[in-house]
């Protein structure tokens, strides 16, 4: 019978500290993250030396909460996958070293995983991945479309030339008054609103499946203040509904084409704005008609940063015979072509 495999994840590009434990890739044994969010809030965004900080202050405790979770030891870890790009390099460093002290003491491969890599491969602690197939990054960082001919192969189709859409979501939170992070605040919102805004839908050169939204938050900031420049109320909700309208009908448009024009079979939706409810449900709507494609969308806690999904990735590089020396260091701007 073939030995079971537990790989031990760690997490710290941004403002989660996590870690977690992975059987075989697939299931999960542990998992903890460490939130940051109050820290950040009256910030209205994410201070780089304030999440450096916060991860020295929690990574042991983090670490030591994911073995008695999994009642294991690191004795019966088979590797160490620790997240080395992209991200704050000041809280990459954090998990990196973290990661090397512990493969050192204990004498275990140690692995890098590429960030975007763990949330594709989130997707596998749900199903097993059906290759080809193309996944939509959305996050704070990252709107990418990526087609994986097999495990570890990574082509990005299509990425955004400006904004990320997570990052537009939370510029326009800033201009409607609502707290960071403000992408669940405008979800919520458009929820109780109508599309009653003429926003602009950029799809830039036919045929392109890069994304922008760069112009989209300008509008919205440009509707705010022409509005209070004529005494005009703003209904907050339908401007909300109005942008994300906007984004997730981009969003979708690309996806499907893409789905279709490289003969997919699976989807996978990943990144934090795959908790987006009016993205999901606009996804679920599309390829509900696409037969020959399967949409996989993770739950919410697989959507946000955590360690289980590095773990899982990390788990496709450790069965490909993969490894990084004591040298490794923390990637800020990694390539996931390259990886």
């Amino acid at each position: 019978m073939k030995k079971d495999t537990y790989i031990f994840g760690i997490e710290t590009s941004c403002d989660e500290t996590a870690a977690a434990i992975v059987k075989n890739g697939i299931e999960i044994i542990a998992s903890v993250v460490s939130s940051q969010i109050e820290s950040h809030k009256r910030f209205g965004g994410v201070v780089p030396e304030i999440a450096s900080r916060h991860h020295v202050e929690q990574i042991i405790t983090v670490l030591n909460e994911a073995l008695e979770q999994a009642g294991l030891t690191f004795k019966d870890m088979d590797a160490i996958a620790v997240t080395k790009g992209p991200g704050l390099v000041g809280a990459l460093l954090i998990g990196v070293n973290a990661a090397k002290a512990i493969a050192f003491a204990h004498n275990l491969p140690l692995i890098g995983v590429h960030h975007i890599a763990g949330h594709i491969y989130a997707n596998r602690l749900l199903e097993e991945m059906k290759f080809p197939l193309l996944s939509l990054v959305v996050s704070g960082g990252h709107t990418e479309l990526v087609y994986m001919e097999k495990h570890g192969s990574f082509k990005v189709i299509g990425e955004t030339r400006d904004d990320a859409a997570g990052e537009a979501y939370d510029k326009v939170a800033r201009t409607l008054n609502l707290p960071y992070p403000g992408g669940p605040h405008i979800d919520r919102l458009a929820a109780k609103g109508q599309d009653a805004y003429a926003l602009p839908r950029v799809r830039l050169e036919e045929g392109s499946y890069d994304f922008s939204f760069s112009g989209l938050k300008s509008a919205v900031i440009n509707t705010v203040h022409n509005a209070e420049q004529r005494g005009e109320v703003i209904v907050p909700e339908n401007l909300a509904a109005s942008f994300q309208a906007s984004v997730v009908e981009v969003l979708t448009e690309k996806t499907v084409r893409a789905a279709k024009e490289y003969n997919v079979k699976q989807v996978l939706l990943s990144g934090g704005v795959a908790a987006n409810k009016g993205l999901r449900a606009s996804l679920e709507t599309a390829f509900s008609s696409v037969k020959e494609v399967q949409l996989i969308i993770p739950p919410l806690s697989l959507c946000t940063d955590n360690a289980a999904m590095i773990a899982a990735a990390g788990t496709i590089l450790f069965e490909q015979g993969k490894r990084d020396g004591m040298e490794m260091n923390g990637h800020p701007g990694l390539d996931i072509e390259a990886f």
